[in-house]
């Protein structure tokens, strides 16, 4: 079976790690998988990187795109910056030149694809005889642009007057997104396209979409390698960065420390000006300049994107803080458990899917930054507890999250949708 995944990074992002992961689990499974990306950052001869046209028709047919685009946003008054994070178009400059580079395939499985597919081109001429899976890794495809919708709803009926862009336009950027997209869609046959979501509640929203509950979907929860990520000892990361032996570390990782939705200034001002009473370490990993924390020391490294090395890293914490305000089903809290190290979260998302509250973290309600206070110091005080908490979160990795667990969910799928397409 040929399959091929379409996302716009091999390697950057928690989206590209997963779709690379399941490409991964796939190959191993004998599978001839390959990915196709706009952005190329890994070694791997099985990643292909799609490469614009050199020809002056094609340069020129771009260059006009690209234009159109940019006016065309801002004429719908996308006049602000994203309040919360990334906004994205429908479109991209390359029309329908990724399909026409495309390797062979039996099935076409997408994923990220903003800034890379154009909707409307590449639905077009994607042929019905090749089978469309898609995960989606945030909400972004049945949005009018925001990746999150920090529970707007707007989405429900045709976006439109997006507060993420400060408009009070009905007829504004998101809702020009929206009608494009369903155009788009609307090329698609409901037996043409299966729609994954690695969580139920993303599964929630999509049921309530305008543009594609119609569509059937499933639920395939990620699933990473758990020999990479195991526990392991703490004690040479923890030199590495200069981390006392005997401190308690809190650890906090997220591509980019300053995207709002991640919530790190909450974690900021959980953690100002607490007596302990032992020695704590905050840990912080990420791209940007993190905040400082009054009254604790603060170790920061830049994003890592070798899985060993993080495993180290999880494994020196004794408790990793997920103060997200909206996410799907981080990479980053299945990576921290398979690693044995408990979760503390805002309940949102998908997040209490796999941080069970006291089972394998604790869960305190959005924004609550005095419970975010106290349950931090609860795990951190006592080791008792945290212990069996770290057992309980290997042990669920182990028996739900493991990488050819969701590779053989997703064979089960593309054979069901194969069968569909060629009945004889």
């Amino acid at each position: 079976m040929k399959v091929v995944h379409l996302n716009t990074h091999d390697c950057i992002g928690g989206a590209a790690r997963a779709a690379f992961r399941l490409h991964e689990g796939l190959r191993r499974a004998g599978e001839d998988s390959k990915m196709f990306v706009a952005t190329k950052s890994s070694h791997d001869i099985s990643v292909v990187q799609f490469t614009p046209s050199t020809k002056w028709s094609y340069r020129l047919l771009r260059t006009i795109r690209r234009a159109r685009i940019t006016w065309s946003a801002a004429r719908s008054n996308q006049v602000q910056a994203p309040v919360h994070s990334l906004i994205s178009d429908d479109r991209s400059p390359y029309s329908s030149e990724p399909w026409s580079q495309c390797p062979e395939v039996d099935l076409l499985h997408l994923h990220w694809v903003a800034g890379f597919l154009d909707y409307g081109n590449f639905f077009h001429f994607v042929p019905e005889s090749t089978p469309l899976v898609w995960t989606l890794h945030d909400m972004n495809p049945f949005t009018g642009g925001c990746h999150y919708d920090m529970d707007c709803g707007r989405f429900v009926a045709q976006c439109g007057a997006c507060p993420q862009l400060g408009s009070q336009k009905e007829s504004d950027f998101s809702r020009d997104v929206w009608r494009r997209k369903a155009r788009a869609y609307r090329l698609l046959s409901r037996n043409h396209l299966h729609l994954v979501t690695p969580s139920l509640w993303l599964g929630e929203q999509l049921s309530q979409s305008s543009l594609l509950s119609q569509f059937p979907h499933s639920v395939i929860p990620y699933g990473l390698d758990t020999e990479v990520f195991q526990p392991r000892s703490p004690f040479a990361m923890r030199e590495v960065l200069g981390i006392p032996s005997d401190a308690k570390v809190i650890l906090f990782i997220a591509d980019g420390l300053n995207d709002p939705r991640k919530g790190f200034e909450f974690l900021v001002r959980a953690l100002e000006n607490v007596d302990f009473r032992f020695k704590t370490v905050v840990l912080s990993v990420g791209q940007g300049k993190p905040l400082d924390i009054q009254g604790l020391p603060h170790v920061h490294a830049r994003s890592i994107q070798d899985d060993q090395i993080l495993s180290f890293v999880y494994s020196c914490s004794d408790v990793f803080v997920v103060p997200s305000l909206q996410d799907n089903f981080p990479n980053t809290v299945l990576e921290s458990m398979a690693c044995g190290t408990p979760v503390v979260a805002f309940r949102t998302g998908g997040i209490p899917e796999a941080v069970r509250h006291n089972e394998t973290g604790l869960l305190v309600p959005i924004g609550d930054v005095k419970l975010l206070r106290e349950a931090v110091v609860e795990l951190l005080a006592n080791d008792d507890k945290r212990r069996e908490k770290s057992r309980n979160c290997r042990h669920l990795a182990l028996k739900e999250y493991r990488l050819d667990t969701q590779a053989y969910r997703y064979l089960s799928l593309y054979r069901e949708m194969l069968a569909k397409s060629r009945p004889g």
